[in-house]
């Protein structure tokens, strides 16, 4: 039996243009867009209609495991609440992210990211979730145990993308020994001498393990269609080392110089929409605002704070002259659909998956008022 619901009198945001009209949904896609005012449907009251948020790179659900050092959660439940924020934030297609490679006094272990990621294919089968979710490896590249954490999760099937990164002191995200000190003396509660033998050890880790775990991980993804992304290159020696690895994504590069080299090579640039909110890196590198004035920012991601997907997709083009609403929104769905070969979702427009959005400004803030995934209401 066919199933369909108009939603009329919306600024429809499409892929190069905002119109005043309505979208007719058809069994779960979008079948047809019609311009102008309508008595049928759904009355949006000119609310903004924007395609479904796909986000690559969310920290998020980790917190809602692992709320105190010494507390772990049902994972189910931590699974549904992190769920749950996200879809009211608009997000209809998520990559949870999971860490492979974990240093000795992380505060988290490998069974707890498996129970995690057993807990999400576990909702994905019973149908409890709002988003459609798939799973992203942060593999941390210098750590000994990387290779062997990474084979663990080979067990579960919505592993889709997985970045490589290296977060050893003195290059990359930290170029500076002295900002990595302000972030993570205090985050480690180590003295000086303490602290600098951390550093060292850090450093003599990614030299050892780094370059063969890199290399291995890259090829392992290739052979199983998981999408690539590098993190916080630095150089235009990472993006060279990036490209001969198959990288797609380029997540978080910390100078202009790599960014631009990522995006002319045809990778997408991610950054955070934290930054975009916040005017700048947390670690002082290059702001996500001044690679949208340059023209080089393909994605945003949220990172932490879920709600900044789309809060940083209306206010990107208040602050860059650049920018249009189309162009930000691009950020947030097709641009990040694509990159991780999900071209059924991303833009409104006929026959692809009805994950759409309702989205009223409020003093510059979004308000999401209602979110569809495949033409069901789930927030």
């Amino acid at each position: 039996m066919t199933h369909e619901t108009v939603l009329a009198n919306a600024r429809v945001v499409l892929a190069d243009e905002v119109i005043e009209g309505s979208v007719l949904v058809r069994d779960g896609l979008i079948a047809d867009i019609d311009t102008g005012p309508s008595r049928l449907g759904e009355d949006m009251e000119g609310d903004f209609l924007i395609p479904g948020l796909v986000e690559l790179h969310t920290d998020h659900l980790e917190g809602h495991f692992a709320p105190r050092p010494s507390v772990r959660w049902n994972p189910i439940a931590a699974v549904l609440a992190h769920d749950a924020q996200l879809a009211t934030a608009g997000v209809t297609t998520v990559f949870d992210t999971l860490r492979a490679g974990l240093d000795d006094d992380a505060p988290i272990s490998l069974p707890d990211m498996l129970r995690l990621g057993e807990a999400i294919e576990d909702s994905v089968r019973h149908d409890r979730l709002r988003a459609e979710h798939f799973i992203h490896l942060r593999c941390e590249v210098s750590v000994p145990s990387c290779l062997a954490d990474f084979a663990a999760f080979e067990v579960l099937q919505r592993v889709r993308m997985a970045s490589l990164m290296d977060h050893a002191p003195g290059q990359r995200q930290f170029t500076r020994l002295e900002t990595y000190a302000l972030y993570y003396k205090e985050k480690t509660k180590l003295d000086d001498v303490e602290f600098l033998a951390y550093c060292e050890r850090r450093i003599a880790q990614s030299t050892l393990n780094s370059p063969g775990n890199r290399a291995a991980i890259a090829s392992a993804c290739q052979e199983r269609g998981i999408v690539l992304a590098s993190h916080d290159d630095a150089t235009l020696a990472h993006v060279e080392e990036a490209l001969s690895q198959g990288i797609r994504v380029a997540e978080f590069p910390t100078t202009l110089e790599a960014a631009r080299a990522s995006h002319e090579s045809g990778l997408g640039v991610l950054m955070g929409a934290p930054n975009v909110m916040r005017g700048g890196s947390h670690a002082g590198n290059v702001s996500a605002r001044d690679l949208a004035e340059h023209g080089l920012l393909d994605i945003l991601s949220s990172d932490y704070i879920p709600f900044s997907l789309i809060q940083s997709a209306f206010f990107l083009g208040e602050v860059v002259d650049a920018v249009t609403l189309p162009d930000a929104i691009r950020m947030v769905t097709a641009t990040p659909a694509h990159a991780a070969g999900l071209d059924d979702r991303g833009s409104i427009a006929p026959g692809l998956r009805a994950d759409l959005v309702r989205v009223r400004l409020d003093e510059h803030v979004p308000v999401v008022r209602s979110v569809w995934r495949q033409g069901k209401r789930v927030a």
